[in-house]
């Protein structure tokens, strides 16, 4: 398998499938001099672990993280960094009794075809949502390299689930409330609406979509290189490979297409001596490089695909179209812990492009 590495300086590469025995990330490129240990790391990954709440999937994974190298009396020494999590509540029994019958949804079918029956299916394998704690362990990284270097911020929330969407609110209020809620809203009040869809449309063996909207403050200026190193392009590209995404969109977005130009515009003004735009409908991205306002974009979750309803699906070894009903422990919606891994994800980006420009050094401080 390929396509297992993202970033041009600031590289994550991860590994590990759902059933086996860990998964993990490799970051290569963190400069040496950043303070750093397992509960940086371990505080993003119990975000989005399962097992927390109502909403989300009851498989117990405790996610303890293990930092394996590049990381010296609570330091990291610019060698690469390995670390990686132990899965230890599986059960694949089901999965083996549904080798031969694709789930509607998966993966399965376009997975067996490439790699002729010898990927590892069990849980999805190399094409589940677990992976997504490889990016998170990076990401944890990139956050606190991100806020120690330059203070940057990264604030994602659930903006919509299930045609529950949140309005009306601004960024502190979105900061303060995400985590304080099973639904990881940026209110309470849409938090319970939102609660509420989720409970119902469980207890009819359905699932559902939703959005995350992610906000990066304090982005310098002119991050990103022009057309295919784009900063928009690259946050696209990692946002696109989270399982379950379908949609990217910055700033004002498809809505822009209902707009005139005088209408969808950022027309400039002073602020003291910075320059800012009145409006932010380009998301903080022009040209495919950061302006300096904040960075606002929105990723687009389909709904879980495995659900407790009967589907149709075909027998390849009989080659007959069966009825499956999919067993085990799932997530309702994946919104609320992509939360995380969509901030993570983020970061990770954002560290890429400030690495490649130089605006953080090799060597942060220096050791007495």
């Amino acid at each position: 398998m390929s396509g297992n590495v993202i970033g041009e300086r600031f590289l994550l590469l991860i590994f590990g499938e759902s059933h086996g025995k860990v998964v993990g990330a490799v970051l290569d490129g963190c400069p040496a001099g950043l303070g750093l240990n397992e509960d940086d790391i371990q505080s993003e990954l119990d975000l989005r672990k399962p097992g927390q709440s109502i909403v989300t999937t009851q498989r117990m994974e405790e996610d303890r993280v293990e930092i394996m190298s590049g990381v010296f009396n609570g330091h990291t020494t610019g060698a690469p960094i390995m670390m990686l999590i132990r899965n230890t509540d599986k059960d694949s029994r089901s999965y083996e009794a549904m080798v031969n019958s694709p789930r509607p949804g998966h993966a399965d079918l376009v997975a067996k075809m490439k790699y002729g029956g010898f990927n590892d299916y069990r849980g999805g394998g190399r094409f589940s949502g677990r992976t997504t704690a490889s990016f998170v362990m990076g990401g944890a990284v990139a956050k606190k390299l991100l806020r120690e270097t330059l203070g940057v911020e990264v604030i994602a929330y659930s903006l919509e689930i299930g045609g529950v969407r949140a309005e009306g609110f601004d960024i502190d209020t979105a900061r303060k409330n995400r985590y304080m809620n099973e639904a990881r809203a940026p209110t309470a009040e849409v938090a319970e609406q939102m609660k509420r869809k989720i409970i119902e449309t469980r207890g009819k063996g359905n699932s559902l979509g939703g959005i995350v909207e992610c906000v990066a403050l304090n982005v310098p200026l002119g991050l990103g290189e022009p057309i295919f190193g784009s900063l928009d392009s690259d946050l696209a590209r990692i946002a696109l490979s989270i399982p379950a995404v379908k949609g990217v969109e910055f700033g004002s977005g498809f809505a822009s297409t209902r707009l005139t130009g005088t209408e969808n515009n950022d027309e400039y003004y002073y602020d003291g001596d910075e320059i800012r735009t009145r409006t932010n409908n380009t998301g903080g991205i022009l040209g495919g490089l950061s302006n300096g306002m904040p960075i606002v974009y929105r990723v687009a979750f389909k709904p879980a695909s495995s659900i407790a309803s009967k589907q149709t699906t075909v027998d390849l070894a009989t080659r007959k179209e069966i009825e499956l009903i999919v067993p085990g422990r799932h997530d309702p919606t994946v919104v609320p812990r992509a939360v995380p891994v969509v901030e993570n994800a983020t970061a990770l980006v954002l560290a890429d492009h400030a690495v490649r420009a130089g605006i953080i050094p090799p060597i942060l401080g220096k050791r007495q």
